[in-house]
């Protein structure tokens, strides 16, 4: 049975049947994950941060085939420098962008005058406010329990999305730790209108991860991430593994010298040529299921939760 679509500021703004983001996982976020999430109403996501533009202008048009749905792109603004990327997304007609890893002020206006709505990514409430001062249309609101390039100083889901809700009225999606319906509608409660989803998607059937990694990601308790160079700039948050367990003790070191064998894991399956990024929400994932199935999987608990929520607690028997 296919989930009832929810009709906010979200959905409008993406085009899409229900408010599931696929997070812009370097490498990861192509066209085989993406046009997946698409086609089963969420909305797929094109990465720019792996810097391979070229490798990148092919995924979009792979896009075009694998799917009739919306997708967005995400543009990684540290990683893209010397590339025509802006150009690109508004040649492609592509309506929904999340740009990071920098300042949206050098792009917010030319895609704005394109039709393109521009959601930031932020980690505090400082950052929320710069980009609000450059126009965005929304925020995409990021704990540090998510996996991935993080700010030096994580701040929680739940207490990082009510703050920033309680100074804007902007559309926010809400990231990290969300991988179902229940933390779905915990993040709905707070002020999100969508939900971005990295691990959980990672995880996908659809995912072109090595199997060795998906397994990994199976086997893992929530306590199996560790918190990397959070003296320098990126701070990771990683599966644990003999190389992340050795980074551990340093404060800070080059991140980048580390990727470099990146795609040996990803996609050779060698779980200690590089760093695997993951969330805690690793710890609530116990099988691999296609996006269709984890994005309306998502929505019907959602609803559920919602639902049972209200029965319980709004209808009050007058005594």
């Amino acid at each position: 049975m296919t989930a009832v679509p929810i009709n906010n500021r979200v959905t409008q703004m993406t085009g899409t049947d229900y408010p599931i983001i696929q997070a812009p996982m370097g490498w990861i976020a192509r066209a085989q994950l993406a046009s997946a999430v698409s086609n089963a109403g969420g909305l797929g996501i094109i990465e720019t941060s792996s810097g391979e533009f070229d490798n990148i202008k092919v995924e979009v048009a792979k896009m075009r085939e694998l799917t009739d749905k919306p997708f967005g792109m995400n543009v990684a603004l540290s990683y893209v420098k010397g590339t025509n990327v802006i150009d690109f997304v508004i040649e492609q007609e592509i309506k929904f962008v999340t740009t990071s890893s920098g300042s949206p002020s050098v792009c917010t206006q030319a895609f704005q005058e394109a039709g393109i709505k521009v959601f930031h990514v932020v980690p505090t409430l400082n950052m929320a406010l710069k980009a609000i001062d450059c126009g965005v249309d929304g925020l995409i609101v990021e704990g540090g329990e998510g996996g991935g390039f993080k700010n030096p100083d994580p701040v929680s889901t739940m207490v990082l999305l009510p703050l920033i809700r309680s100074r804007t009225d902007l559309p926010i999606i809400a990231a990290g730790g969300i991988s179902d319906g229940l933390s779905m509608a915990g993040v709905f409660a707070m002020g999100a209108e969508g939900v971005q989803m990295g691990t959980r998607m990672l995880s996908s059937a659809e995912s072109p991860v090595h199997g060795n990694w998906k397994q990994a990601m199976l086997a893992a308790k929530e306590t199996d991430t560790v918190f990397l160079n959070q003296q320098s700039r990126p701070a990771l948050r990683a599966l644990r593994t003999r190389v992340t367990e050795e980074l551990l003790p340093k404060g800070a070191f080059n991140a980048m010298e580390y990727f470099a064998r990146v795609q040996e894991l990803y996609f050779g399956g060698d779980m200690e040529a590089s760093i695997p990024l993951s969330g805690q929400v690793v710890g609530r994932i116990d099988e691999i299921k296609s996006a269709d199935q984890i994005v309306q999987e998502t929505m019907t608990d959602f609803y559920e939760a919602m639902q049972g929520l209200a029965s319980q607690y709004t209808n009050r028997q007058v005594g």
